[in-house]
């Protein structure tokens, strides 16, 4: 069983180290293509159907209709970066990317056109990844009709075997995948590489980051491509996922008409990701980059485990699991003081591919505070290891377990495609066999009583290492005074410093369940065809409500609020900045933490986040913690603690946020962008980082108090209910309430928001490579009042992303991913945006300026094709098609059903008034709004940098 830590470690990262030629290949690995459940115990579910053609190649199929008339389709190549050879660094990746440039059955650059024309969206519903050991395919169904069907089964073999690779076809795909690099060459992958390389030094998978080199992509060419994809695209290195509401039989049958004659091939064996020497130790590394927050690792290497899938292995690493989770409860409970050590911590252990596991502690520390941190977490670790777990630590982590659990058998019913086919692709890459939610439940139970204080920590210790001598990484914006030296001191000062046994309160019972008499509905009504429920208590509240049975055991709930960002002022622009920290301040009767261990088990959300005119929670629970869940909410707006460890976390993520936001161009443009925009009206712009420091749980009660006490609230619950259950509950909560204000405010007192008159271009600078440029144009353009014209400039949205594609990707190579968006708003009257973005290469900023000016004068001088308005408009019908498949489409009608029933009414009509849009309507949306002179152009260029001029 393979739980990589790679995931952990690093993410995608564009620059690998030097490498070997040809390593050896494993002489006598386990044989990956076999299935799991064949030598495991585990019993799968029966559900899933797998098979094998003669050729080698796997499959799994699944009927599922949850969304009902949907499916997903993955092929899944066991083939990526740790293949290749030191001169086809790169290559993996590369192919995935020439798996959209021409086929035999299909020409290059047809096959993205051929999709969205069937309502696939690039990027949303067709997509690819490519990681050090596998290549993933991924297209989203929107339909489940066999023709669809059988179109994605031909794309899938056109991709197995039959790829084109014209050297035309690389040589314009290669500046998409440089370009691609670039982009994602930022101070974040450029650590995670150094981090790589100081942990595992002449590890295989440390010199074969996926991006490849500049040097490997721009040599490569059609025949150096093809043999690495004749290679390593073979039948027994590829298993093929179908979910979704098909007959499962003719998805098999599909399969096998598809994939049937692809020739057997000879597979080799993955190359081993090492050599990792367990042997590794006692080594210290300071590393800097002025965007980097303070992170201390502190790591140990050893053998890889291997654990085959079983019943026993499940058990064991439960306890192990349990055991790490209590270790990071208590450094979580560290962090959450009103004068934390450190900002968090986390311990763990992680398998590294098959090569080796690693057992880590990370600090994130203040900066400057590194020599606390690391002491704070060393103790904690060490008190773990020494003293054991308290068994009221233990039953908090089974009281999760079970909830999970319980959870996830009631709901198995209802399990989306995407989960089922995560499933699967865990088996294939894991070896992790899927079992029915309820057996796993089943199996708990019977072994609940077995997990006690002294199992969990001998699970623990039999995989963790010890950190003893180990390797510690520091990384920051300054070096910790005395170096690595001190680093090392420190850690072996903590490692002898005189511990305690760890001792905890015991868990309080929940103080807020009455709020009052239960208030009195004084109207109940339905809204015609969709029948959303809408019912008002005698206090002013509104609730919406829709039983559906998408997902068995599962309820959605929003809260809105009145007020949000309309009780910022020009004078007092930051009044509700501290909102979405409001939680971490607990209640008046229970801090943050103590809440974590009275929920324990219980499925609920907590927290508000900022709207532009109302205060909003989203959170999902189920139908036996609806009525806590009601509870929670209602005490979080009537009795918020403001403690002072909430303001702590607030100033740690500000002080960070300021000092990294130049890093990147995309950062810096977002910091940048509404003072730019707004004229710097300061209720849009950023301010000073000294006036977000001075920010208050005191100020923030004074300037948002009188909301929370007296503001309109409208509440929306979907999903499993009872009706008249909920209402109950509701009343005996907010209902409860003293009377509220009935309507939300229109807040007409506020000064208009502006875009500004000075379309003068702006030049934006940030600190990170000196080659990344972000060049955006955005017009003015209106409210969101007019539901035909904010269609019309959605559709003008989608033609512009499928016109730049094709224009800055696909033609000219000069951009990875360009976008466009219209943005309307629904407070700001008369406010709206339109927005073109293009993250470039300096060098080609004033190319990609004129391909943008002439895509836009095309879309003004001419109607699009027919053709092109069906490659914009099909995705877009078809998730109108299917946005009531799922809750959450049905809570975006039901939120706000009584503030704005409008809304309601938009989505009737929504897929009659988008097939009547004409290529005249889309052009008469950007003569309208794009004129040339209208547009602001902001460019983001790296500092010291000269201007391009053109």
């Amino acid at each position: 069983m393979r739980a990589s830590l790679i995931a952990i470690l690093i993410v995608l990262a564009p620059a690998p180290l030097a490498a070997k030629d040809k390593p050896p290949r494993p002489a006598a690995a386990r044989d990956h293509t076999a299935w799991a459940f064949e030598h495991s115990d585990v019993p799968v579910d029966p559900d899933f159907r797998f098979g094998r053609l003669a050729n080698g190649m796997r499959y799994v199929v699944r009927h599922n209709s949850t969304p009902a008339g949907t499916g997903i389709v993955r092929m899944d190549v066991n083939a990526g970066s740790l293949d290749e050879s030191q001169q086809e660094q790169g290559f993996a990746h590369f192919v995935e990317h020439m798996a959209f440039n021409g086929s035999t059955r299909v020409p290059e650059g047809q096959m993205i056109p051929l999709l969205e024309r069937e309502g696939l969206a690039f990027g949303a519903d067709t997509n690819a990844s490519t990681g050090f050991d596998r290549t993933l395919y991924k297209l989203d169904l929107p339909r489940s009709d066999p023709a669809l069907l059988d179109t994605a089964l031909m794309l899938m073999r056109e991709t197995a075997s039959n790829l084109t690779i014209s050297q035309a076809a690389i040589s314009r795909e290669r500046g998409v995948v440089l370009a691609e690099m670039r982009d994602r060459n930022s101070w974040a992958l450029r650590n995670a590489i150094a981090t790589t390389q100081f942990f595992y030094p002449g590890a295989r998978y440390a010199e074969r980051f996926p991006i490849g080199t500049t040097e490997t992509l721009n040599a490569a060419n059609a025949e150096t491509l093809r043999a690495f994809y004749e290679r390593e695209y073979v039948p027994a290195h590829v298993t093929l996922v179908v979910v979704g509401d098909f007959d499962v039989a003719a998805v098999e049958a599909g399969i096998v008409r598809h994939f049937g004659d692809w020739a057997a091939k000879p597979a080799d064996p993955q190359p081993d990701a090492g050599p990792i020497k367990p042997k590794d130790r006692d080594r210290a590394a300071v590393y800097l980059d002025p965007a980097l927050a303070e992170r201390i690792t502190v790591q140990r290497n050893g053998k890889y485990q291997d654990e085959p899938d079983s019943l026993a292995q499940r058990r064991e690493g439960l306890l192990r699991s349990i055991g790490y989770d209590i270790v990071n409860r208590r450094l979580q409970r560290l962090s959450r003081g009103a004068e934390p050590p450190f900002r968090g911590a986390g311990f763990g252990t992680g398998d590294v591919f098959e090569a080796a596991r690693s057992t880590r502690l990370i600090i994130d520390t203040v900066d400057g505070k590194w020599r606390a941190g690391l002491d704070a977490a060393g103790r904690e670790y060490r008190r773990a290891l020494t003293y054991g777990f308290e068994p009221g630590e233990v039953a908090e982590q089974v009281i999760q377990v079970r909830a999970a659990l319980t959870n996830g058998a009631a709901s198995a019913g209802t399990r989306s495609n995407a989960v089922l086919t995560q499933l699967a692709l865990k088996l294939i890459d894991d070896e992790l066999v899927p079992a029915t939610p309820k057996s796993g439940l089943a199996r708990f139970e019977a072994y609940a009583a077995q997990i006690t204080p002294d199992a969990v920590l001998a699970a623990m210790k039999r995989e963790a290492l010890a950190l003893d001598k180990p390797l510690i990484r520091f990384q920051g914006r300054q070096a910790p005074e005395g170096g690595a030296a001190a680093l090392r001191e420190t850690w072996r000062g903590a490692m002898h410093a005189k511990i305690a046994r760890e001792t905890k309160a015991a868990a309080a019972q929940f103080a807020y369940t009455d709020f009052g008499a239960p208030g009195t509905v004084v109207s109940d009504t339905r809204t015609p065809g969709l029948a959303i429920r809408e019912v008002r208590f005698a206090n002013g509240v509104m609730l919406n409500l829709k039983k559906t049975d998408l997902e068995t055991d599962r309820v959605r709930v929003t809260l809105g609020i009145d007020g949000g960002d309309m009780l910022g002022t020009r004078a007092n622009p930051l009044a509700s900045e501290m909102v979405p920290y409001l939680d971490e301040g607990g209640l008046a009767l229970h801090s943050r933490d103590d809440l974590d261990s009275i929920l324990a088990g219980r499925t609920v959300g907590f927290g508000l986040s900022r709207g532009e005119a109302s205060f909003d929670s989203r959170v999902a629970t189920t139908p036996r913690d609806l009525e806590l869940q009601l509870q929670l909410l209602t005490a979080l707006m009537t009795a918020p603690g403001y403690r002072p460890e909430g303001e702590v976390q607030y100033r740690q993520q500000i002080n960070n946020y300021f000092a990294q936001f130049r890093a990147t161009p995309g950062s810096a443009l977002q910091a940048d962008l509404g003072g730019i925009l707004s004229n710097n009206d300061p209720r849009f712009s950023l301010q000073k980082v000294e006036d977000y420091r001075q920010l208050t749980y005191a100020r923030l009660q004074k300037d948002i108090g009188d909301r929370l006490a007296h503001g309109a609230i409208e509440v929306g619950v979907v999903g499993d209910i009872d009706e008249d259950r909920t209402i109950a509950l509701v009343a005996a909560t907010l209902g409860a309430l003293p009377a509220r204000e009935s309507a939300f405010r229109a807040y007409g007192d506020q000064p208009p928001r502006l875009f500004t008159s000075d379309r003068s271009a702006r030049v934006i600078r940030h600190t990170g490579p000196a080659d990344q440029a972000l060049l955006r144009i955005t017009w003015p353009t209106r409210d969101d009042a007019d539901p035909v014209e904010a269609l019309a400039l959605e559709m003008l949205e989608r033609v512009m992303r499928v016109e730049l594609t094709d224009q800055l990707r696909e033609a000219l190579g000069k951009a990875y991913s360009p976008s466009a968006s219209s943005s309307l708003s629904h407070e700001w009257k008369g406010y709206g945006v339109f927005a073109v973005n293009a993250s470039v290469d300096v060098s080609e900023v004033t190319a990609t300026r004129a391909a943008i000016r002439q895509v836009v004068g095309e879309l003004r001088a001419a109607p699009v094709s027919e053709d092109i308005l069906r490659r914009a408009r099909q995705p877009l019908v078809e998730g109108l098609l299917n946005a009531l498949k799922n809750n959450g489409g049905w809570m975006a009608l039901v939120d706000h059903a009584q503030t704005q029933p409008d809304q309601i009414v938009r989505f009737e009509k929504a897929k009659e008034r988008v097939l009547a849009l004409t290529p005249e309507d889309v052009q008469a949306m950007a003569k309208r709004y794009l004129a040339p002179d209208a547009g602001l152009e902001v460019l983001v260029l790296p500092e010291g940098v000269p201007v391009p001029k053109g």
